[in-house]
C-alpha cells in the first residue's frame, strides 16, 4: 500500500506566479510528497503525490486556469491494473 495514492499532476496559466510560494503553499498546506513545482511567473507545472488530489485542483485554480490535468491512482497501477 501506498502512502500517497494520487499521482496528481496540471499546468497553471496566470499572471505573476511565484514557484517558490506555489512550493511554500504545498508543503504548509498538504499532505504528500514528490512535489514538483516549476515555471515561470506565467505558467507553472505541478507533479505531486497525495490522498487528496481534489484540493490540489481547487488550491490552483484559485491562482490562474488549470488544464492538462491528470490524476493516476498509483495504488491500482502496482496491482496491475489502469490507473
Amino acid at each position: 500500500m501506498l502512502e500517497f495514492r494520487y499521482d496528481t499532476q496540471l499546468l497553471i496559466e496566470g499572471e505573476n506566479l511565484d514557484e517558490d510560494i506555489i512550493n511554500e503553499y504545498f508543503k504548509n498546506n498538504f499532505n504528500g510528497d514528490c512535489l514538483l513545482a516549476v515555471g515561470d511567473e506565467d505558467m507553472i507545472k505541478i507533479h505531486f503525490h497525495t490522498n487528496e488530489p481534489w484540493k490540489v485542483l481547487e488550491y490552483c485554480a484559485s491562482l490562474g486556469e488549470i488544464y492538462d490535468i491528470v490524476i493516476e491512482d498509483m495504488d491500482r497501477q502496482s496491482r496491475g491494473l489502469k490507473g
